[in-house]
């Protein structure tokens, strides 16, 4: 999943990005209003957290300006304000939830994902199921076969983004924009690299593959007979 941080200060924005990335999340960061927005309409994200005090354009004006442009990007308001009056004109300008400085990191990854799964309408909240490949992603654990599978962030990141685009091909391209940040060099030879890791783990100790290779196109996740 890919996340857009728009904060202005560097120590919030650097502890929220370490903390997120440690989650296996892709992010991106603007220091500013206007580059937040441009990166919120040219990029594709899964979900921002914008704060309210912004150089350039305040977080509500950008928040407003990415609703006028008829984005559903889920989004969490980030504010030092606690007043019932601020979370109501934070929710007004098209936010999605309300955090307020300072605020415990466990919560902020507890409320990213809650708006993901509302936003992508998974039917079950907690858990991601392909044949015998099970994800529980409230607790962050594979098991195929009832046998637990350990991921790294990364592969586990990549690993939901196949399941929840199960049956469908996916491309380098997709991948990067949702696992890696837009800083990645697209010649850069990780994302095959990682899919021959994970396959490693989802499949070569089973009997079936799930993970295939659609030459010249991309990935697919899929049951085949």
């Amino acid at each position: 999943m890919r996340i857009l941080i728009v904060e202005d200060d560097q120590q919030t924005a650097h502890f929220i990005m370490k903390g997120l990335r440690q989650e296996g999340f892709a992010v991106d960061h603007a220091a500013n209003g206007e580059d937040g927005l441009h990166l919120a309409l040219t990029e594709p994200y899964d979900a921002a957290v914008i704060d309210i005090m912004l150089p350039l354009l305040d977080g509500l004006s950008l928040i407003d300006k990415i609703r006028q442009q008829g984005s559903e990007m889920p989004v969490i308001v980030l504010s030092a304000k606690s007043s019932l009056n601020d979370r109501i004109q934070g929710l007004k300008a098209g936010g999605d939830d309300y955090l307020v400085k300072p605020f415990a990191f466990s919560e902020l990854v507890a409320r990213l994902q809650a708006l993901i799964r509302r936003a992508s309408r998974t039917a079950a909240p907690d858990t991601l199921k392909i044949g015998n490949l099970l994800m529980d992603l409230g607790r962050r654990k594979v098991s195929r076969d009832d046998k637990d599978i350990e991921l790294q962030p990364k592969e586990f990141a990549l690993l939901e983004y196949l399941m929840r685009n199960a049956g469908r091909v996916v491309s380098k391209t997709m991948i990067m924009e949702h696992v890696w940040d837009y800083n990645f060099d697209p010649r850069s030879t990780v994302v095959e690299s990682r899919v021959s890791h994970l396959r490693d783990k989802i499949d070569r100790p089973f009997a079936a593959n799930l993970i295939h290779t659609i030459r010249g196109v991309g990935y697919v996740l899929e049951e085949r007979t």
